[in-house]
């Protein structure tokens, strides 16, 4: 039996090991068809002493996946996805919630029977696939803006003849993995996540000749199971250019890009503003009216709260939205305005005549980068809007500045494609076009050192 071997396998390291529990998984007698994460399939845990007493002594519980009816007590398999959403429910105190159920069962479970943090899927298959990410995997998946992305991608490549039976099996798991991180997560509080990795990568610590020396500021051979459950973090942050990563032999012995695991948050969504996905940002174009700040799709109060938290300083409102005027290329906003950026088309100093006129020579810059104090290093909020602005607004680059002793600068530094501190001003700039030309390099020079500061303190000296 296969729980029994996990068992063995798992009693072989150091006590107090695991114990193979009889099923605690009931199987009611409810006709709704309607499935979702609070009643799938009318699964429950009906008996979860065997549950209880082998996690009060320390215990790993191995349960096969099979449950009993309630009426006849008959012994029947059941869905292991479905089963852990309702062993979820049992845990998180969510059984029976909606349900009419007898009341004796009902008194069973009303409260938090333990707290959850973590659900870790072990798939030969790995984490899941991204087709628009050099490791062809998402490290991050931020479900609440990309689960739908990703459903209508595998549904696509599970059912398209074009590919091989293997292939469109392998995609239909990965959607089922998908499924199971976002209704496991949305039985659970937001801070919870869900990790998705191969047994090999779970099992393996990696040795110096598969450790990526020339990452910048990743942790270097880390277990990524250990690293997510220490951080909650992925081992890689997603939002590292592709150079920052090193091909290396798979565990299959294929060449590999990155790490196999996915790290699933529930997340927060995410607004671009105008949506890049309808019509891709352009330069402003004569007679045409552009986006405003003072537009009611943006709450400006609540932009210049999260610029004045991130930043420690007040803007000059009135200086900055005459700034920006006529000029804003677009919004990026994370969740309810915990993080954002704003983008602008700048024109290089000295253009005269056609040259001064023509929209190749508008750069597009990053003006503010921020997120909320209380968000910063949690959450991902800064990789989702980072993300967000390299591949979906700006793909093609967008060049930016900082003060050299700006402590951000090491998260610039890893996932920008070229840098320069200026010798005769306080400031650092940063692209992420790929072979960036002399021309537009002097272009973005000419933007990042002539951009007038909106701050309300007017201490330009600090810039």
């Amino acid at each position: 039996m296969q729980a029994n071997r996990v068992a063995t396998a798992i009693d072989a390291y150091d006590p107090p090991g695991a114990r193979v529990i009889d099923s605690p998984i009931t199987i009611g007698l409810s006709k709704d068809t309607s499935i979702t994460p609070f009643t799938s399939q009318n699964l429950f845990v009906g008996n979860p002493h065997c549950l209880m007493a082998a996690l009060q002594e320390d215990e790993i519980p191995i349960i096969p996946s099979f449950g009993y009816t309630v009426d006849t007590c008959s012994r029947k398999p059941v869905g292991a996805d479905e089963a852990i959403l309702a062993l979820i429910r049992h845990l998180s105190g969510l059984q029976f919630l909606g349900h009419e159920v007898a009341e004796d069962l009902r008194n069973t479970e009303l409260l938090k029977a333990a707290e959850v943090y973590r659900l870790i899927i072990l798939d030969p298959l790995g984490g899941i696939p991204a087709n628009n990410r050099a490791t062809e995997r998402h490290l991050f998946l931020n479900l609440e803006q990309e689960f739908e992305e990703v459903k209508d991608h595998l549904t696509t490549a599970s059912t398209t003849g074009s590919i091989g039976t293997e292939l469109r099996k392998a995609n239909a798991q990965h959607l089922k993995n998908a499924e199971l991180a976002k209704n496991a997560l949305s039985l659970l509080p937001p801070t919870s996540s869900v990790v998705v990795t191969t047994p090999q990568e779970a099992a393996k610590e990696r040795g110096p000749a598969e450790m990526d020396w020339a990452l910048v500021g990743t942790r270097r051979g880390q277990n990524p199971l250990i690293h997510n459950l220490l951080t909650d973090k992925p081992v890689q942050s997603s939002s590292l250019p592709t150079e920052r990563f090193k091909t290396i032999t798979s565990l299959s012995g294929a060449p590999q890009i990155g790490s196999l695991t996915t790290l699933a948050k529930r997340g927060m969504p995410l607004t671009m503003i105008p949506d890049p996905r309808v019509a891709p940002w352009r330069p402003p174009q004569p007679g045409e009216r552009g986006l405003s700040l003072t537009d009611p799709c943006i709450d400006l109060p609540r932009l210049v709260n999260l610029i004045e938290d991130s930043f420690g300083r007040k803007l000059d409102i009135d200086h900055y939205l005459k700034r920006v005027e006529g000029n804003l290329a677009g919004v990026i906003i994370a969740g309810e305005y915990e993080g954002g950026a704003l983008l602008t088309w700048e024109k290089p100093w000295g253009l005269t005549g056609a040259e001064a006129d023509d929209p190749a020579r508008l750069v597009p810059y990053l003006d503010k980068f921020a997120v909320l104090r209380k968000s910063q290093g949690a959450g991902g909020v800064a990789d989702i809007v980072f993300n967000a602005m390299v591949r979906t607004c700006f793909p093609s680059g967008v060049c930016w500045r900082s003060r050299k002793d700006n402590p951000v600068n090491k998260w610039y530094f890893e996932r920008s494609r070229g840098t320069v501190k200026f010798k005769d001003i306080n400031w650092t700039m940063f692209w992420t076009t790929p072979k960036l030309e002399e021309q537009r390099f002097r272009d973005y020079e000419s933007v990042c050192r002539g951009v007038e500061p909106s701050w309300a303190d007017k201490k330009q000296q600090l810039d």
